[in-house]
């Protein structure tokens, strides 16, 4: 399978899509500067106790106060709560810390939490509708081969490793350069690596947790003390492999930053960051702005006329299938639902990953009535699924066709509003006439070329706009060019309306 990164970023904020085999199948908009990822390092206040949900609010800086329930604090959160709220100048190095009795599973928390208290946190899930983000103090720090685990003292090593060999060989290089009181999760992805290589990541992580500890018992909260890679980054780490073949970036700086972190851990992958200088935007280039509009409605159709309808909930997703023109042209009822349920499952998987859907989701199939039917549906659902990175649990149709699905949430579900205001009224119901466009069109390029003095003009219109304008030997793209004494050049963008249009100088800054 061909997978492929490509990232277009602007001044507030990075979209990221993932294409496999030319197919949408992931896509992010990280805002700069948006705070609170999953990941994240806070030093905490304490607000209130709420024993009947044995939780507490915690204060981090949020809007809404954080939450954390007692069976995430941690088998060694005492050690960690007393080095954090203690009151001596000199703090013990964290590798000294003597450990404390491990939270019993069946305890309170208001025997270890008190308002106004300092508590170490990490997000485990951000901020969802009207609650606000989701805390643990069993904290990790997640590298590309290996996850620190400090206080666990422990070594655990990926089931998908069935090496014997290999499982001891990298159990001993962790816990040669592991110092005390810190464990490690040894990923798939160590399998095969040099020493050398292991043992680097898992000292920079040990560093890392150092400057967290002691920044965790000198700040005041709530205060960032760490703060995870930007989601970019993150994806890479979780997903650079050798199907990966290209990564696509736009901008520079971000082509220069993606370009040393794959230097620093794959050396011989470097040449896949590719920086994009095409004249056309890269969304549009590989297609993923049409994918995007196709791909975020209510409405999503697929195989033969087949559609499902997605509709999300405060408690969970519902997703409807409907055979459509299909069962018109049809015969047997049963092959009609196996056809159209058997065509939804890669869909609806794909849809799961493309707006990235947690929580509970309930999938209304089209009726089957022979057992053998309903259970290959089952496993067409797990095999589409098997690539979805998210933990999730499937369950088999229950005996209203319905099938059950459980995904992990740790962000909200990415909504895109796809419809577009109408351009040529704007909303308001009334038009001027279609043929004064060109005529508008022209006095906007002659006000920026006479009266701003601009030399060089970069038009992005719509792309059946772009056509008619560059058609021809003398098209109206030259015309205008050699009327106004300026170089214009026409770029076909998806984004832009049918008759809207926006300019852009030679450097990439739009002109008002």
């Amino acid at each position: 399978m061909n997978k492929e990164l490509v990232i277009h970023v602007t001044p507030s904020e990075i979209d990221i899509a993932l294409v496999e085999d030319k197919l949408l199948v992931e896509y992010s908009s990280e805002m700069s500067q948006s705070g609170y990822a999953v990941g994240d390092l806070y030093l905490g206040k304490v607000k209130k106790i709420m024993t009947g949900l044995n939780a507490a609010f915690v204060n981090i800086g949020h809007e809404k106060d954080a939450f954390i329930h007692y069976l995430d604090l941690g088998a060694q959160f005492l050690t960690l709560q007393k080095a954090v709220n203690s009151q001596k100048p000199r703090k013990p190095k964290f590798e000294n810390l003597p450990l404390e009795q491990p939270l019993k599973r069946d305890g309170k928390i208001a025997q270890v939490l008190a308002p106004g208290q300092n508590i170490l946190v990490q997000i485990a899930k951000e901020a969802i509708s009207t609650k606000g983000p989701r805390l643990t103090s069993d904290i990790s720090l997640a590298g590309r081969t290996v996850v620190l685990m400090p206080l666990t003292n422990k070594v655990t090593i990926s089931q998908k490793i069935k090496s014997n060999a290999e499982r001891k060989r990298l159990k001993q290089i962790a816990e040669e350069v592991l110092p005390k009181n810190y464990g490690v999760i040894i990923r798939t992805a160590a399998q095969g690596k040099e020493a050398d290589d292991l043992r680097q990541e898992i000292t920079a992580l040990v560093q890392k947790w150092d400057q967290v500890y002691r920044k965790g018992t000198s700040e005041t909260p709530p205060a960032l003390l760490a703060s995870e890679i930007n989601r970019t980054t993150a994806i890479l780490r979780d997903l650079l492999s050798v199907s990966f073949s290209t990564i696509h970036v736009d901008d520079e700086a971000v082509y220069e930053e993606i370009k040393e972190y794959v230097r620093s851990i794959e050396p011989e992958k470097e040449k896949i960051v590719k920086l994009y200088k095409g004249s056309v935007p890269i969304f549009d280039n590989f297609d993923i702005t049409r994918q995007i509009k196709s791909s975020f409605g209510q409405t999503i159709s697929f195989k033969r006329g087949a559609y499902m309808i997605i509709e999300h909930t405060e408690a969970l997703h519902v997703i409807d299938i409907n055979s459509g023109k299909r069962s018109k042209t049809a015969d047997n009822q049963e092959e009609t639902a196996v056809e159209v349920n058997m065509n939804a499952a890669p869909e609806i998987a794909r849809q799961l990953r493309l707006r990235d859907m947690g929580g509970i989701i309930v999938i209304d199939f089209i009726d089957m009535h022979k057992s053998a039917n309903r259970q290959m549906l089952y496993e067409r659902m797990r095999e589409a699924m098997s690539t979805d990175r998210a933990r999730h649990t499937i369950l088999p149709l229950s005996k209203f066709g319905l099938m059950q699905i459980t995904r992990q949430r740790v962000r909200p579900a990415t909504e895109i509003d796809i419809a577009e205001v109408c351009p040529t009224c704007g909303g308001t119901g009334k038009i001027h006439s279609s043929v004064l466009f060109e005529e508008k069109l022209e006095g906007m390029v002659a006000t920026q070329a006479k009266e701003h003095g601009q030399k060089r003009l970069v038009l992005h219109v719509h792309p059946f706009v772009a056509s008619y304008l560059t058609k021809g030997l003398f098209s109206i793209r030259k015309k205008w060019a050699m009327k106004y004494r300026v170089k214009l050049q026409v770029i076909p963008d998806m984004s832009v309306g049918y008759i809207d249009a926006k300019f852009f100088d030679p450097d990439g800054e739009e002109l008002v």
